[in-house]
């Protein structure tokens, strides 16, 4: 071997032995760069203290959402709905939950039990009330309560049964005192004669209903304003479908309709 080979070998080997050298010198930078990376992301997690007004504020922003366009909770106002809900001044009255997306995708349709906002026609009909404080601290704070169902609302929303909609014909009574729908009576198990009131549906004519009206009244019916004194609401009034019973836990339960 010359002289020359000798030194060529040579730097080859101080070369490999360089890449080596830098090679462990590159695991090590990576190693003390993801120390670091580790460091920094634990540095930058809030204590619970701090993040807990911003789960606060993401939980408000969802029920919002949720109440708005899905499934709202509502104060049953009044015993109109007896038995079928329960509801009277100073009472531990429902609290329903109302499906607000079914509708979107199809009509309300006999049977089912309905909220809806009161036309002009229903506004003075007694079952809610309608005063508001003067207060307008009070007054925010109470409709803020109201939205979260923990009081009774101050818009005029009502809980009532379809009976009919747009095109069928309604009146009362045949001679079993059931309500007719289009002249055949309807079987109507929910209906709840209040004792001291009339013992019987107090009649009334037929009634035509237009394209999305329709006629609602109460379970109770011999102590429920409905329909029959304030006319049809329509399809547009209406809020959602009561689903459930959700408070108080003792009444939970899902509402036929």
């Amino acid at each position: 071997m010359s002289s020359s080979d000798t030194v060529r070998l040579t730097a080859e080997s101080r070369t490999a032995g360089g890449r080596s050298a830098g090679g462990g010198g590159g695991t090590r930078d990576r190693g003390r760069h993801r120390h670091r990376h580790r460091h920094r992301r634990r540095r930058r997690r809030l204590p619970f203290w701090a993040e807990l007004p911003l789960l606060l504020l993401v939980a408000a922003a969802v029920t919002v959402l949720v109440q708005g366009f899905v499934v709202r909770i509502f104060v049953v106002p009044s015993g109109s709905m007896e038995r079928t809900l329960h509801g009277c001044p100073g009472c531990d009255n429902d609290r329903v939950a109302v499906d607000k997306l079914g509708y979107r995708f199809t009509d309300p349709a006999p049977g089912d039990v309905v909220v809806f906002r009161g036309p002009a026609a229903w506004v003075s009909n007694g079952e809610v009330s309608t005063s508001r404080p003067k207060d307008p601290v009070v007054r925010t704070l109470l409709e803020i309560y109201a939205y979260a169902s923990l009081s009774e609302p101050y818009e005029k929303d009502f809980v009532k049964r379809v009976v009919a909609v747009g095109g069928q014909t309604v009146s009362c009574c045949d001679p079993e005192n059931r309500v007719v729908v289009d002249g055949k009576p309807v079987a109507e198990p929910y209906v709840y004669l209040q004792p001291g009131g009339p013992p019987r549906q107090a009649p009334f004519d037929p009634v035509t209903l237009g394209p999305g009206q329709i006629w609602a009244m109460g379970d109770n019916r011999n102590n429920s304003a409905d329909s029959r004194e304030h006319g049809p609401i329509t399809t547009a009034d209406v809020i959602g479908k009561v689903r459930f019973v959700v408070l108080p836990v003792d009444r939970w339960r899902s509402v036929d309709g």
